[in-house]
């Protein structure tokens, strides 16, 4: 069975979700994210199921551990928690979903006690080869509230039946059941020499709800990490100016 939770979204940039808690109702949700909680909320670490549970989570980018929350008092409690990068969080109603929603690996933030994450394995071998992100998605299944993460701007569309949306895989957020999921090659041969966005396109087909992010973590890192190594080989530079000033200076002596 899963509680049913009540919940209110914080901010813009770097977005938080409180739920809010009857007595003995629970929110489960990834190791490390929680923020703040009342006096009576009680948390309970655990894989959940076993090793076995604790791996397949791994298998889509969360922790071994998850963590949850229950309210042992007799009001109402609440608790926090925190999108890992800017952006946004996303309410997904399961119900809206006939119980079962899509998600990239690590997307998952929490849930309602008694929503369960599994592994989803695309259909086809050359999503797993050739898809970005990787072959393995989450699956969240149950009744109730559960949120995801996005990073930058949301974009949600909903595909008509036989609707394609071709995507930039790391842009992909989470999608229906009902959607189709495939790995589509660009080819030219200037795409592949000076493409950024890279030799394969994520392939959706309708029916159904896709949610998309302007700014994935994926994305975001190779800026940070090209900025860091720009920076690192001015400052070479620099140090490399002022090195050989002093060098020429004491030459310049000798003479």
């Amino acid at each position: 069975m899963t509680d049913i939770i009540d919940y209110k979204i914080y901010g813009k940039e770097m977005q938080i979700v409180e739920v809010e808690l009857d007595p003995q109702e629970g929110v489960r949700a990834e190791a490390g994210t929680m923020i703040y909680m009342d006096n009576d909320i009680e948390m309970q670490t655990s894989t959940d199921g076993g090793l076995f549970k604790g791996f397949k989570r791994m298998l889509t980018g969360e922790s071994f551990f998850i963590t949850t929350f229950l309210n042992r008092g007799r009001g109402k409690q609440h608790v926090a928690f925190s999108a890992p990068y800017p952006g946004n969080i996303i309410p997904i109603q399961l119900e809206d979903f006939n119980g079962r929603f899509i998600c990239q690996k690590d997307a998952f933030l929490c849930a309602a006690n008694g929503i369960e994450i599994e592994v989803e394995f695309t259909k086809r071998i050359g999503a797993g080869f050739f898809g970005r992100e990787g072959f393995i998605l989450q699956r969240l299944e149950g009744k109730g509230m559960a949120f995801v993460h996005a990073g930058g701007t949301i974009v949600e569309r909903e595909l008509k039946a036989n609707e394609v949306l071709r995507v930039d895989t790391g842009c992909l957020v989470g999608f229906s059941p009902t959607v189709d999921y495939d790995i589509q090659f660009i080819g030219g041969f200037k795409n592949a020499l000076f493409g950024k966005e890279g030799l394969f396109l994520t392939k959706l087909t309708g029916p159904g709800k896709v949610y998309l992010q302007s700014l994935p973590l994926s994305r975001l890192s190779e800026r940070l990490f090209s900025g860091i190594a720009s920076n690192k080989g001015e400052n070479r530079g620099n140090i490399g100016g002022i090195a050989g000033g002093i060098l020429g200076g004491f030459l310049g002596n000798d003479d």
